[in-house]
């Protein structure tokens, strides 16, 4: 492996652990995720700095929405506070906001500022940021299908026509580049239904370490560990 190649291109954490950092400490949970947004501007200033093409963090998931009212209700406001603090530093990092998920569905107020949010960045053009929110791997599969469907009764596409690539087009963000790197923090040993198309073939790399904890030593942790391994994608090295 080269040393470009030792940097992946795109990396998707899983960020893991905020409720369990905030338990031990005997605060209220939603206190971890506050804290959890430091990490999400350390990692993403860092990765933006190592000029990766794309760093994608799962923020909310599709089943959240089963966690008590109140704290989807915080969860909501801090997301938005998020988006609206954040604006300077995106832009001083040259940095390109955007979003995959069912994104309509998400609170006026929250769309609002993400479409400010992806409007004044796009222009930029160093890192993509992708905010994965009310996003499910499965949902994004389905909703995939259903459009292809609707184009086959209309006759704007034949099932002969219907690829791997045909598929790809009609995802949330046809033009992500898979993630090289899977992160999940907390420990946990699953993907939790995020970009299940996507890491088809991605290296995965899990961490006890709870995500409000996670800092740039651990991400250059995870990146040496990367850079040692052999990507096969299914064939063999010579």
């Amino acid at each position: 492996m080269s040393r470009k190649e030792c940097i992946p291109s795109h990396i998707a954490i899983i960020m893991d652990g905020n409720g369990r950092w905030a338990r031990q400490r005997g605060l209220i949970r939603i206190r971890g995720h506050e804290k959890g947004t430091e990490s999400v501007r350390e990692i993403t200033r860092e990765c933006a700095k190592k000029h990766l093409k794309q760093l994608t963090l799962y923020a909310f998931s599709s089943e959240n929405w089963k966690r008590p009212k109140r704290e989807v209700n915080l969860l909501m406001k801090l997301l938005k506070e998020y988006l609206i603090k954040e604006r300077k530093e995106i832009e001083e990092n040259n940095i390109r906001l955007t979003a995959i998920g069912r994104i309509n569905e998400l609170p006026e107020d929250v769309q609002r500022e993400l479409t400010i949010s992806m409007e004044e960045s796009k222009n930029n053009t160093g890192m993509v940021l992708c905010l994965a929110l009310n996003y499910g791997g499965r949902t994004e599969i389905v909703d995939a299908a259903k459009e292809i469907m609707r184009k086959v009764k209309e006759g704007k596409l034949r099932l002969d026509e219907i690829t791997e690539e045909t598929f790809r087009e009609h995802m949330y963000m046809p033009d992500m580049p898979d993630p090289d790197l899977l992160i999940r923090t907390g420990g946990e040993m699953r993907i939790s239904n995020f970009l299940l198309w996507e890491v088809s073939y991605a290296e995965l790399w899990v961490t006890p370490v709870y995500w409000p904890d996670f800092r740039k030593t651990h991400l250059e942790e995870a990146i040496r560990d990367y850079a040692n391994r052999e990507r096969r994608f299914g064939g063999l090295i010579e």
